[in-house]
């Protein structure tokens, strides 16, 4: 894919977990709204608070309910993230899978246009994700399952590149699933950089978001070449 490509792109707020909760709890009984009150709460804290700052009666303060309302839904603060983490993880793996399958020939640029979405928009809900999932098992499955898919992807792509260019056994599968993941963690650390750790340097160069994408899609497209 030439690195000039530009896929589709969606609309910001397509990729802001918090404005999807809101999205969705309008056709939502009572009792579903107060929940996703709670959840969009931590969502908002999360932009500006430390995960081990959070507290319940932040939480309930941003929501706009009673403590004791919070645990009416969830048993304690860990399980309202388990399951804020899990629904976010589920929401990345779903928008990653429809950016690529909307441009087909463009899967890898759209899908890292759509990853670095998810940081800008969500970046407290990234940080746990990325930095602390160790705490959050299902969530952590999940994560790891979107990783694992989309290597293969990418892997499989590749092949078949390979040979339709005549060069199938150029490179191992072994080397390209190394290679792949090798590249996957170089994204997981540029985007971190630029929207988790805020490094002035690399926010220098990255005003240009579309051309970032190019970028980061060149590294991968070469690197998986012979």
């Amino acid at each position: 894919m030439p690195p000039t490509a530009k896929a589709r792109t969606a609309p910001p707020d397509v990729y802001d977990y918090a404005s999807v909760l809101a999205s969705r709890s309008a056709t939502e009984t009572k009792g579903q709204r107060t929940a996703q009150q709670i959840r969009i709460a931590a969502c908002t804290l999360l932009r500006t608070e430390a995960l081990q700052d959070l507290t319940v009666a932040a939480i309930c303060k941003a929501a706009g309910v009673a403590n004791g309302t919070f645990y009416l839904y969830f048993p304690d603060q860990t399980q309202l993230l388990n399951d804020l983490l899990l629904g976010f993880a589920r929401f990345l793996q779903a928008s990653m899978i429809r950016a690529s399958h909307a441009t087909p020939e463009q899967s890898i640029h759209a899908a890292t246009r759509a990853y670095g979405q998810m940081f800008e928009q969500n970046p407290g809900l990234m940080k746990c994700l990325v930095h602390h999932l160790d705490h959050f098992a299902p969530a952590r499955e999940v994560f790891h399952t979107l990783n694992r898919d989309w290597i293969e992807t990418i892997v499989a792509s590749a092949q078949r590149r390979l040979v339709r260019e005549g060069r199938g056994d150029a490179i191992s599968e072994a080397e390209l699933r190394r290679r792949a993941y090798a590249l996957g963690g170089m994204t997981d650390q540029y985007f971190s950089s630029l929207y988790l750790s805020r490094e002035p340097g690399l926010i220098e160069v990255s005003h240009d978001h579309e051309a970032v994408i190019d970028t980061l899609t060149t590294i991968w497209d070469r690197g998986l070449q012979p």
